[in-house]
C-alpha cells in the first residue's frame, strides 16, 4: 500500500507539472500585445494622416476641375480634368507612397489587403481615413464653387449596367499597374508615379463620357453627400471593389506562372514548390511603396 501510495502521488504531481505551462492566462497577454503590435505598428497613425490629406487632394483636384469643366467647359476642358486628376495622382505617390503607399481609394486598400501587402486590420483604419478626406474636400469645393451646385460629383451618362461595366474595367485598368510597379520587385518602382497616374489619366479621357471616370468609392460618395445626390450610387462601390480584387488576382496569376519550375501535374509538389519560391523571394526582395 504505501508503494501504491507513493505512485499514485508522483502520477498526481507529474500530471500537475505537466498543465502548468498549458495554462493559458500566463501567455494570452503578452500574445495579443504582440499581435497588436503587429497590426498596428508605432507610425501607423502618420499613415492614416497621410491617407486623410492624399484623399482630400485628390479629391479637391479631381471633382473640382469637374466641377469647374461642368460651369463653364471653356475655362477648364474635360480633357484638362482627365489629365488633372492622373497628375495629382501622380505627384501624391511620390509625396506620400513613401509614408501610406498613397492608396487614397478603399478599392485600392482591399486589392492590395487580399494579397497580403496590407493587413487587414488596418483596412477600416485606410478606408476610414480615405473617406475623411473625400468628404471634407468635398464640403470645400461646394463652399467654394456657391452659388452653383456642380462640385464634380460622379454621374453617368449611360445606363447604370454601362456605368457598372466601365468602372470595373477602368479600375481593373489601374489597380493591375499599381499591383505591377508596387508589388513584383522586377519591375521599375521609380516610374510608379507616372504609370498609375498615366493609367488615371487615360482611364479616365474614356470612361468620363459614360460613367464619369470614378474608379475610386471615396470619390463618388463625397461629392454625392455634400450635393445630396445620391442616384446610382451601388454602381461606384460594386464597380470599382470588383475591378480592383479582379486585377489583384489576375496579377497574381501572372506572377505565379512566372516561375516554369514551379509547376507539376501533382497538385501537391506544385504547392511545396510555391511556397519555397516565395521563401525565397522574401528574403531577397525589399519593401516597395503601395500605390
Amino acid at each position: 500500500m504505501e508503494g501504491t501510495n507513493q505512485n499514485i502521488c508522483s502520477y498526481v504531481a507529474d500530471t500537475i507539472e505537466l498543465q502548468i505551462p498549458s495554462t493559458p492566462e500566463s501567455s494570452s497577454p503578452s500574445l495579443s500585445f504582440t499581435r497588436l503590435a503587429e497590426s498596428y505598428p508605432p507610425g501607423f497613425t502618420r499613415k492614416v494622416f497621410a491617407e486623410v490629406i492624399g484623399t482630400f487632394l485628390l479629391v479637391f483636384v479631381g471633382s473640382g476641375t469637374a466641377g469647374l469643366s461642368a460651369i463653364d467647359e471653356n475655362k477648364v476642358s474635360k480633357l484638362a480634368a482627365s489629365l488633372a486628376g492622373g497628375f495629382i495622382v501622380t505627384v501624391m505617390i511620390y509625396s506620400i507612397g513613401h509614408i501610406s503607399g498613397a492608396h487614397m481609394n478603399p478599392a485600392v486598400s482591399l486589392a492590395f489587403a487580399s494579397v497580403k501587402h496590407l493587413p487587414w486590420p488596418q483596412v477600416p483604419f485606410y478606408v476610414a481615413a480615405q473617406l475623411t478626406g473625400a468628404i471634407s474636400a468635398s464640403y470645400t469645393l461646394r463652399e467654394l464653387f456657391q452659388p452653383s451646385k456642380q462640385i464634380g460629383a460622379t454621374t453617368s451618362a449611360g445606363s447604370h449596367l454601362q456605368a457598372l461595366i466601365m468602372e470595373m474595367v477602368t479600375t481593373f485598368t489601374m489597380v493591375f499597374i499599381s499591383m505591377a510597379v508596387a508589388t513584383d520587385p522586377k519591375a521599375t518602382g521609380q516610374l510608379s508615379g507616372v504609370a498609375v497616374g498615366s493609367s488615371v489619366s487615360i482611364a479616365s479621357i474614356i470612361a468620363g463620357p459614360i460613367s464619369g471616370g470614378s474608379m475610386n468609392p471615396a470619390r463618388t460618395l463625397g461629392p454625392a453627400i455634400a450635393s445630396s445626390n445620391y442616384k446610382g450610387l451601388w454602381v461606384y462601390f460594386v464597380g470599382p471593389v470588383t475591378g480592383a480584387l479582379l486585377a489583384a488576382w489576375s496579377y497574381g496569376v501572372i506572377k505565379e506562372t512566372d516561375q516554369p519550375s514551379a509547376f507539376s501535374l501533382s497538385s501537391f509538389s506544385f504547392k511545396q514548390r510555391q511556397s519555397n519560391i516565395r521563401t525565397d523571394q522574401v528574403g531577397k526582395s525589399t519593401h516597395r511603396c503601395l500605390v
